[in-house]
Parts: C-alpha cells; structure tokens; sequence
C-alpha cells in the first residue's frame, strides 16, 4: 500500500526527501515550456491590413484594439496611434488616463 501510495501523482518526487537543484531547474523549465506557444507567420496581406488600420487610426484618430503576441497569452490594447516611427516599425498607442505604448509593429498579430 505505501509503495503504491509513493508512486502515485507525482510521489515519486514528492517521496525523495531530496532533490538536486538541477532537476528542480529541469522540472520548472519543462512546466513553462508546455504552455509556450508559437509565434504566428502573418502573411503579406494580413501584415498589410495590419498596417492600413494602424495609419487609419493615426489619421483619423480612431480607437483601435490591438492583439500582441506573448508566448503564453496573447495581450489586447486599445487606444489610438498618436505616432507611428517607420524606421523602428514602432507604433506609440495613446490610452485611457493619459498612458501610452511603444509597440513594435511586428508583435502585432491583429487589429480591431
């Protein structure tokens, strides 16, 4: 029944009254990398509607929501492009409160 007990779940670590702290290191990476996620490949045409609704926003001075790429949960913003830098490909995003952002162009994955 012990031995059983010992085994179960994850006993068989839980029952070593020591661990290495390599393989604490090697047990911690493998759980974040499980929920790692790729980065999507955006073709031409999706990039270049990206691009028009972000130079819409700018000149129109429309609110947009704007989806970021993070390799375990994707982040929305929503505000208005106040400035768009071409040579950084960087947009600054202006948002409620009087806050802003400097996001590069080729994290965003769409827009709203």
């Amino acid at each position: 029944m012990t031995t059983r007990k010992k085994l179960e779940g994850n006993g068989l670590w839980e029952s070593s009254r020591m661990m290495l702290p390599e393989h604490k290191e090697t047990i911690i990476r493998r759980q974040l990398e499980e929920g790692r996620k790729e980065r999507p490949t955006l073709d031409p045409q999706e990039m270049e509607l990206i691009e028009s609704a972000l130079a819409e926003s700018f000149h129109e001075h429309t609110a947009i929501k704007v989806r970021l790429f993070d390799e375990y949960e994707d982040k929305e913003l929503t505000g208005i492009v106040v400035l768009i830098h071409t040579v950084r490909r960087e947009i600054k995003l202006s948002m409620a409160d009087r806050e802003w952002h400097w996001i590069k162009i080729d994290e965003i994955i769409s827009v709203r």
